[in-house]
Order: structure tokens, then C-alpha cells, then sequence
């Protein structure tokens, strides 16, 4: 499934598939964070039902407003602490299937918003 074609220097998401994504021309497997202008490969966490405020500390720390969680195939909810402890540090948490945070990451870069996506991919 192609999303979109772009020439900027931000990382966008040209492509998903459900053991890969591409961003640019890489096509790049594993969890994974990303915003405009970081790759976070090789994420280690399990799965998003396990996921802890700790877990994300790659993403907080590139200094995001919003965090859009990837849960893989399907839409999977986190424990609702993980909500509670990020908003407490100013930053919202959208939970969502990867496809759909991939396209949700590209249009909010595209509004130049502080986004990071992490990425359950595979």
C-alpha cells in the first residue's frame, strides 16, 4: 500500500506493509520510533498491552506533544496508567493500529506538529 510521495528532509512513511515500513527509500523491519528527524530502530519492548511509561522513554525524550502508539495489525489497548503518566507530563497518547499511525504520522508532519510515532511492526 503506497501513503504518500514526498521530497522534504523529514522522515515521512512512503509505505506500510505488516512486517515492514518504509521511510524515504529504507524499507525497515522491527518496533520501531520515529519522528521528523530521528529512526529509533530495534525498540526493545514485547507487546503493547505490556507497555510501561519506561518503555517510551526513547520517544519522550525527543520531545514530543503528541505520542501516536502503533499496536501492530489490530488496535490493542495499553494499561490506562500509561495515558495517566504521559498526559501528567504534557504529552497525549493516541492508540491506534499501525496503518493508521502511519498515515496519522505523515499528515501531522506534514502541520509541522511535534509528533513521534512508536511503532509495533512484524
Amino acid at each position: 500500500m503506497k501513503l504518500t510521495l514526498e521530497t522534504s528532509a523529514a522522515n515521512l512513511i512512503s509505505a506500510w506493509e505488516p512486517d515492514a515500513i518504509r521511510v524515504g527509500k529504507n524499507w525497515l523491519r522491527g518496533h520501531l520510533i520515529l519522528s521528523s528527524q530521528h529512526i529509533i530502530r530495534d525498540w526493545a519492548v514485547t507487546a503493547p498491552e505490556a507497555l510501561q511509561a519506561h518503555d517510551l522513554k526513547p520517544a519522550i525524550d525527543l520531545g514530543p506533544k503528541i505520542i501516536l502508539l502503533g499496536t501492530g495489525n489490530r488496535m490493542v489497548l495499553p494499561d490506562i496508567n500509561l495515558m495517566t503518566e504521559l498526559a501528567s507530563q504534557g504529552i497525549g497518547l493516541e492508540i491506534m493500529d499501525t496503518p493508521a499511525a502511519c498515515r496519522t504520522y505523515n499528515v501531522l508532519i506534514h502541520e509541522y506538529r511535534d509528533v513521534v510515532a512508536a511503532l509495533f511492526i512484524g
